[in-house]
């Protein structure tokens, strides 16, 4: 089965490292259900979104798809309908079970669905406790690991949108920062960036997905970027000064979605008397000011950008900045589990907040860069497939993994779509 070269290369780690990196990841997604109901991992609000078991079962099915059912001559399948049920986009493996219906699949049940996990993780350890793995055998599971995070960040995108949809607005957790009443939103400064040309692109140092690759050059003009990302108040001068109702502000598709969807404020935004609220991952919450607004999609950011007389970065512009700028201390070391924030923070004076807050939308549709080729397998579907009609976000967010996020990284929605916890970030021109 063919990987990256790239991603060959990237694996320095020994395979007792990998089995451990492997039981540390699988236990932190079933640690994440922990807070959840049966009933809970049910739950299907929208089709982008999928049931919490769903994503449990099908992070499964990646592992003993990629690498037990080839590798392992003597290997039975847990059960031959899971191919079909919990196979999310792979059309070369067969037609996957419809996506919109995934909240429809009441059985396997969630027993049912906790025994395949266990029954593959079993297999797996075998497998990485064993004789040597080829480089090509390692780099898959490691890309299965990665695979497993970004499901650990739409887990719990996934069931906050269903939780909204309840009226009771239910927490998943408890737990809440200290309340930002008393902090101030920190300046927003300007960062130079001189023209010339930039690398953009991973090298293979580290893992990487193959859309991040091959590296290349890129030329870029004089421009200046946000040192911070857009605050909740600031965003809240935009709904005020009728941002959402003048249509010269509007891409023309921009215009049209919201006219057919009605919308007036971002996701989440609830106004109640004379005081705004957003429903969070900790239930509904008064809006925090200085926090970075999130849950906006392209359309609104690009309007919220021509209303303040700038415009978004490009995702090579953003990669350069964040290069130049972050501070590698503001992105904490911790897994997920311990970060346990679930919601962007205000930024601290001087904070650039370019990793680990929110996902950022950038002007640049998500291609492929120059010499980008899938691989000619199964594998080969990941990612290259998706690179039509989206735009291209960096940046990671306050759900995704920290050891999962870096500079390179290209994650991609249609411009529509607002349940992952993206944000906005200006850019201008040096003229």
């Amino acid at each position: 089965m063919l990987v990256h070269e790239a991603d060959i290369k990237a694996q320095t780690e020994t395979q007792a490292e990998l089995l451990t990196r492997y039981r540390r990841i699988r236990g932190e997604t079933e640690q994440l259900v922990d807070p959840l109901s049966a009933e809970d991992m049910q739950l299907q609000s929208m089709p982008d979104a999928s049931p919490s078991k769903w994503h449990l079962a099908h992070t499964t099915w990646f592992f003993e798809t990629f690498i037990l059912q080839p590798n392992l001559p003597d290997y039975r399948l847990f059960d031959p309908d899971y191919h079909h049920l919990f196979n999310s986009y792979y059309n070369s493996l067969g037609t996957p079970f419809s996506r919109p219906q995934r909240g429809l699949l009441s059985r396997p049940d969630l027993h049912s669905v906790f025994a395949y996990r266990g029954a593959v993780d079993r297999q797996m350890n075998w497998l990485l406790a064993g004789q040597s793995l080829s480089p090509n055998l390692e780099a898959l599971v490691v890309l299965g690991l990665n695979h497993e995070q970004q499901h650990q960040e739409l887990l719990l995108t996934d069931i906050k949108h269903a939780f909204s949809i309840n009226p009771v607005l239910p927490a998943y957790t408890d737990y809440s920062p200290e309340d930002d009443d008393s902090v101030d939103t920190a300046d927003m400064r300007w960062l130079q960036i001189p023209s010339g040309e930039y690398a953009i692109g991973s090298d293979g140092d580290h893992f990487c997905f193959d859309n991040e690759s091959p590296p290349h050059w890129q030329l870029l003009q004089d421009f200046q970027i946000a040192s911070r990302l857009v605050s909740n108040g600031e965003y809240l001068e935009f709904i005020q000064d009728g941002g959402y109702r003048e249509p010269r502000l509007w891409l023309s598709d921009g215009w049209a979605w919201l006219q057919q969807q009605h919308v007036d404020k971002p996701l989440y935004w609830q106004r109640r008397e004379d005081r705004w609220y957003q429903f969070t991952l900790t239930g509904l919450q008064p809006l925090q000011d200085p926090e970075p607004a999130c849950h906006l999609n392209f359309y609104e950011a690009d309007a919220y950008a021509t209303w303040a007389g700038k415009r978004l970065p490009t995702e090579f512009e953003w990669e350069v900045a964040a290069c130049l700028h972050h501070q590698p201390d503001q992105l904490a070391k911790a897994n997920l589990l311990e970060k346990r924030q679930f919601r962007p923070l205000a930024a601290d004076h001087g904070q650039t907040q370019f990793l680990g807050d929110l996902w950022e939308w950038t002007s640049s549709a998500y291609l492929p860069y120059p010499g980008f080729r899938a691989s000619a397998d199964a594998v080969g579907e990941y990612n290259g497939k998706f690179m039509c009609n989206q735009k291209a976000l960096r940046g990671g967010s306050c759900v995704t993994p920290a050891d999962h996020i870096r500079m390179s990284y290209r994650n991609f929605f249609y411009p529509h779509q607002s349940w992952q916890f993206t944000g906005i970030r200006l850019a201008g021109d040096l003229l």
